[in-house]
C-alpha cells in the first residue's frame, strides 16, 4: 500500500537560490554541539578565502524522488533541491523505512517528515511499513557491526524500492537523505543508490557530497529551528540494542523512545 500526500496546490514553495547560513554572520546558539561550532569556524575561514559552494542535479534531470530516512537528515537536502524552483526541478519525498523499530519510533519519524513536507508544499509518498520483510532480508546479520553487511543490505532494500517507484512513475533520478549523515559511510550509501538506479535505463542516482560542512551545519540549523524530534539511534532494533548496551556500559541512561528534546 502506498499513500500519496499532495500538500501543494500549485507550485512548490521557492527557496532562495542563495541559501542563508549563519556562520560568520551571527553566533551559533550557546548549546550548539562542538561539531557545529568547528564546522562554522572552518566554513568562515574557507569563505573568507573565496570558497563558494555549488550544487546541481545530474544533466537532464527534472524530476527527483528523494528517499527520506527522517526529518533531521532531510532538512538541508530538501531545501537545497527546492532552491532550483518548480520550473526546473520537481521534488517528491519518498518514505520507505521498514528498518525502523519499534513502530512508535517509526510513526514519530514519519510524521515529523510529513510535517516538514507539508510546510514546504512538497508531495510526500508514504510507502508500506513491512518490518517482517526487512528482518527476513537481514537474517544471519543480526550481530554485524554498524557500516557492515547488514547496513549495505538495508540501504539496498530501501533504494531498490525507491528506484522501482521512480521508474514506474516517471522520475529521472533518485537520491537519499542517508547520504547526509556523518554517522553513515557515504561510499556505502552511494553504492546502494547506484546499484538500484542501474536496474533501469531511464534512471540516475544523484550523488553529491551531502556531508559537506555547509550541508551538515545547515542540517543542524533547520533541525533546531523546526524543533525536529531528536532521535538517538540509527533506527533498527539491532542499532537500538547495541546503543543501549554501550550506554549501560558507560553509565548512561538507555534511549527513550518519544523524547521531546528538539534539535540533533
Amino acid at each position: 500500500i502506498i499513500i500519496h500526500y499532495k500538500f501543494n496546490t500549485g507550485r512548490q514553495m521557492k527557496v532562495s537560490n542563495k541559501l542563508s547560513y549563519s556562520e560568520g554572520t551571527k553566533p551559533l546558539p550557546d548549546d550548539a554541539p562542538d561539531w557545529a561550532v568547528k564546522a562554522s569556524e572552518r566554513l568562515k575561514a574557507r569563505r573568507d578565502a573565496g570558497y563558494i559552494s555549488y550544487f546541481s542535479p545530474p544533466d537532464g534531470v527534472k524530476r527527483v524522488l528523494l528517499h527520506s530516512c527522517c526529518a533531521p537528515c532531510s532538512g538541508a537536502m530538501v531545501e537545497e533541491m527546492c532552491s532550483y524552483g518548480n520550473d526546473h526541478l520537481e521534488l517528491v519525498v519518498f518514505f520507505y523505512n521498514p528498518n525502523i523499530h519499534p513502530k512508535k519510533e517509526y510513526l514519530i519519524r514519519k510524521e515529523e517528515n510529513k510535517r516538514f513536507c507539508r510546510k514546504l508544499n512538497i508531495e510526500f509518498v508514504d510507502c508500506d511499513y513491512e518490518p517482517k520483510t526487512w528482518y527476513s532480508r537481514m537474517k544471519g546479520m543480526e550481530f554485524d557491526p554498524e557500516r557492515g553487511r547488514r547496513c549495505t543490505e538495508c540501504f539496498d532494500m530501501r533504494m531498490e524500492r525507491t528506484a522501482l517507484y521512480a521508474h514506474e512513475n516517471g522520475f529521472d533520478a533518485i537520491a537519499t537523505t542517508n547520504a547526509t549523515s556523518r554517522w553513515k559511510d557515504a561510499k556505502q550509501v552511494n553504492e546502494s543508490g547506484f546499484r538500484a538506479a542501474a536496474r533501469y535505463e531511464d534512471l540516475k542516482y544523484w550523488c553529491q557530497d551531502w556531508q559537506s560542512d555547509e550541508m551538515t551545519l545547515r542540517k543542524y540549523e533547520i533541525s533546531a529551528s523546526e524543533k525536529f524530534y531528536k532521535q538517538e539511534y540509527c533506527g533498527c532494533s539491532f542499532s537500538l540494542r547495541d546503543s543501549n548496551e554501550w550506554r549501560v556500559a558507560n553509565g548512561i541512561d538507555k534511549i527513550k523512545i518519544g523524547g521531546e528534546t528538539a534539535g540533533i
